[in-house]
């Protein structure tokens, strides 16, 4: 399996989605959520949970599955950049 160096978090794709000129605030309503809730997704500071993706998929007609991999293959390289796992393996 290859593993993905320093993948986007999903708040930089969903910029190029958003039509040039649309306000953080207008797009938040037409999604349903806070302007604070969208705000920290599009600067990285929240993750796309499951509601979200379904949200943004239903918005801008793409799945929700691309905007849920696209948080865990972020997330995934962000623990594994962050910490050092200290595990004992599990034999069948």
């Amino acid at each position: 399996m290859s593993h993905m160096h320093n993948p986007a978090h999903p708040g930089e794709l969903l910029r190029e989605y958003l039509p040039e000129g649309m306000s953080v605030g207008e797009a938040a309503d037409r999604l349903g959520v806070s302007r604070q809730a969208f705000s920290a997704l599009l600067n990285g500071r929240a993750g796309v949970s499951a509601e979200m993706a379904l949200r943004l998929s239903r918005a801008l007609g793409t799945s929700p599955e691309m905007w849920l991999s696209m948080q865990v293959a972020y997330d995934l390289w962000k623990a594994g950049k962050s910490t050092k796992l200290k595990v004992k393996r599990i034999a069948a």
